[in-house]
């Protein structure tokens, strides 16, 4: 019988951690990634979400996997939806990894995915994080070096995410049956404004940081300037819109739940990532 888990993404900022994390629960792990290189000492495997011929070499031996749509691309749906399929077709259970707020309407395609996996007739479980913190130190962090974070935040609030958590989080729903058929919102312990954001980051990095709230055209172009390709800028200043509507700004206890501890919250972060963030 099939006692394997495969990570898609294994590579990125959840999927890493999951490997880990998985690995140090005594798991059977295939880290699947474009290069297929071994990844946290698991098993590693080439993958390309839009190409079926590597599904095969990936999807044998597993009864478990890990699904999330890989950074920079916004077509969750034609990406995620066949390798959904797929994966239901060798009844794999599936924790799909999605965002915070797309359950709000049946047409967003990434809630298009969760009801494809919904109506699949396999197991699942579905984890929709809020903003990861961790991109202070990717897609913000050029602008952190010149002490000012420039998003079109206005005034809202999220409860930033760990990206540690998530992984935790998803260790915990791959790992146990008693989550199965149910989704998660999976939030850091604490809403907190831009402005406040920048405030702990100055602190734990000991430079001056501030908030400047734009508009999204400038957002795009500022971007877009640093290499982000434009139709993912257009989708970063679209995710933007539930954070100015404070829909970002809730608080939930889905991290302790599925990983038995708290979540990390800005200050720990900060700390454990001040080389990346340039101190």
């Amino acid at each position: 019988m099939s006692n394997k888990i495969l990570v898609l993404g294994a590579g990125g900022n959840v999927g890493r951690p999951l490997v880990k994390a998985l690995r140090a629960k005594g798991e059977s792990v295939k880290a699947a990634s474009r290069s297929g290189k071994a990844i946290e000492g698991a098993e590693g495997v080439a993958f390309d979400y839009t190409s079926p011929a590597t599904y095969t070499a990936a999807f044998d031996g597993i009864d478990r996997a890990y699904l999330m749509l890989p950074g920079g691309y916004t077509q969750s749906q034609a990406m995620l939806t066949p390798v959904v399929d797929a994966l239901a077709a060798r009844k794999v259970k599936v924790v799909l990894q999605t965002a915070i707020g797309v359950d709000a309407d049946d047409n967003i395609p990434y809630r298009q995915v969760e009801l494809a996996l919904e109506r699949s007739g396999t197991r699942f479980v579905i984890l929709r994080p809020n903003w990861f913190a961790d991109n202070f130190h990717n897609f913000w962090k050029a602008g952190i070096d010149h002490g000012v974070i420039a998003v079109p935040a206005a005034e809202g609030k999220s409860s930033f995410i760990d990206a540690r958590d998530i992984a935790d989080s998803a260790a915990g729903a791959l790992t146990s049956d008693r989550f199965d058929g149910r989704a998660f919102n999976l939030t850091g312990p604490q809403a907190l404004g831009y402005a406040q954001a920048a405030t702990i980051l100055s602190e734990v990095l000991r430079k001056p940081i501030s908030y400047t709230p734009i508009d999204d055209a400038a957002f795009i172009a500022m971007l877009a300037g640093a290499g982000v390709p434009r139709d993912y800028a257009e989708f970063l200043a679209a995710i933007f819109h539930p954070v100015r509507e404070g829909w970002t700004a809730a608080v939930t206890d889905a991290v302790s739940t599925l990983s038995g501890h708290a979540p990390r919250d800005l200050v720990t972060y900060a700390r454990d990532y001040r080389a990346q963030l340039g101190a």
